[in-house]
């Protein structure tokens, strides 16, 4: 189209302008609200499961809770969400007048959304394709009352394909917290992990290495059952801030099994002094 003079071609471009606007996916709209009144996001991932990524996530967001900070824990785990049986949760997630979301509210405060919450069968099995993914992950940041906070810790699936992919789309300015265990096998797919922030242009807050050796109830003993140092030396090696080392407890695996992180119960644990560690480092 050939326009008379410069002010038609600009009124035509405000109109075009002015209809996409318009045009706008509804939940992009509700997205993007929500998320400017969250100042920070974690995003908690890892290359390869087993890695006990979800524990560190639920106990991070409750230590971050503990300190006083306002926040917000998403499982977008759509297929094996496990954020709901560690934290306890219990029945279906309830909606406002206007359908919004309401998260559950478990310890110190923290509101919490899993899958899990809105399953009336929690044995059902999610059989979801890319674009259902999508959808659902907007709709537990835009459609959840989430309201003002500090910190939304997101806890994802291993790997790096829809689900971290629609996060990293979705919301700019996250931050990834990425777990390993110390073992070679883990820590050349936490390498995956750091190249795919990279690729998408997320920031990385550090790594984590988890399972990082086990005290001997008996002797006392130090006793390295997956080795120890490999997150460490993987994160100086690819130049990314080592966040520091968990050790393996067995009472963490009690402690998710009965609903309750164990930095909410015994701050006293090797785990739990651990991971308040980590929460400084990331504060």
């Amino acid at each position: 189209m050939i326009y008379k003079n410069m002010d038609d071609a600009k009124k035509k471009n405000s109109s075009t302008c002015a209809s996409k606007e318009k045009m706008q996916n509804p939940l992009d709209t509700m997205v993007k609200e929500t998320l400017s009144q969250i100042k920070h996001k974690l995003f908690v991932m890892s290359g390869k499961g087993g890695v006990g990524k979800s524990s560190v996530a639920a106990n991070i967001a409750v230590g971050l809770a503990q300190k006083g900070f306002k926040v917000g824990l998403i499982d977008v785990d759509l297929h094996g969400p496990s954020i709901a049986k560690i934290m306890g949760m219990k029945g279906l997630l309830n909606a406002t007048e206007d359908k919004k979301l309401i998260p559950k509210d478990c310890i110190f405060g923290l509101k919490v959304v899993s899958m899990q919450s809105l399953m009336q069968e929690k044995d059902q099995a999610i059989i979801w394709r890319g674009p259902a993914k999508t959808g659902m992950i907007k709709q537990f940041i835009g459609s959840v009352k989430w309201g003002q906070l500090d910190y939304l810790v997101i806890d994802a699936p291993p790997g790096t394909g829809d689900e971290p992919i629609t996060i990293a789309q979705t919301i700019s300015d996250a931050k990834a917290v990425i777990v390993t265990t110390p073992q070679d096998v883990a820590t050349d797919d936490v390498r995956k992990s750091v190249s795919f922030c990279k690729t998408v242009k997320m920031e990385i807050a550090g790594i984590i290495e988890n399972m990082s050796g086990f005290e001997c109830p008996h002797c006392g003993k130090q006793i390295d059952l997956f080795k120890t140092g490999g997150g460490k030396k993987m994160a100086e090696e690819v130049n990314v801030n080592f966040l520091g080392s968990i050790p393996f407890d067995t009472n963490v695996v009690n402690a998710c099994d009965d609903g309750k992180p164990i930095i909410s119960d015994n701050q006293d644990s090797a785990f739990s002094k651990a991971i308040l560690s980590v929460v400084d480092k990331i504060v």
